[in-house]
């Protein structure tokens, strides 16, 4: 099927532009109907909510900061301590009615038999949640990846 004149002598290539008209008309279509419905969703429903009294929120549980540096010294939230004081604090820890969490932070060179003679204390005197503090890792520069 040739487009072209009606005289049949001459040869006419086919029409290879793309008609425009209707892309333009489902454009404006869209762009209408957008501007009719942005203002609509931008209006909140007023509610009157029914009030409900309920208990109060769980309390977050208290933390202990148990610092363990190269030369093995141990430190509560802080302050020097020694491994008999530790074992006593967390034993006093252990009987409270919300055991509190551990945060213990041991420097890279700690030897692992202080950090286990912490977690054992901690293990007896009944707390359960120990948390093993990190630093992240430097980030990395662009070229590097």
């Amino acid at each position: 099927m040739a487009f072209g004149g009606f005289d049949g002598h001459h040869e006419a290539a086919p029409m290879a532009d793309i008609n425009m008209t209707p892309l333009i008309d489902v454009m404006l279509v869209l762009l209408v109907i957008f501007i009719i419905t942005a203002p609509l969703l931008t209006h909140a429903i007023r509610l009157d909510l029914p009030k409900v009294s309920s208990a109060p929120a769980r309390q977050t549980p208290q933390t202990i900061t148990l610092s363990i540096d190269d030369a093995g010294k141990l430190y509560w939230n802080g302050k020097p301590s020694s491994l008999e004081a530790v074992r006593a604090a967390l034993a006093a820890a252990g009987k409270a009615p919300q055991p509190p969490e551990i945060h213990l932070r041991a420097a890279r060179a700690t030897r692992y038999d202080i950090i286990a003679q912490v977690m054992g204390a901690a293990q007896q005197a009944g707390l359960e949640r120990i948390g093993f503090v990190t630093e992240p890792p430097p980030p990395q520069s662009p070229a590097a990846r």
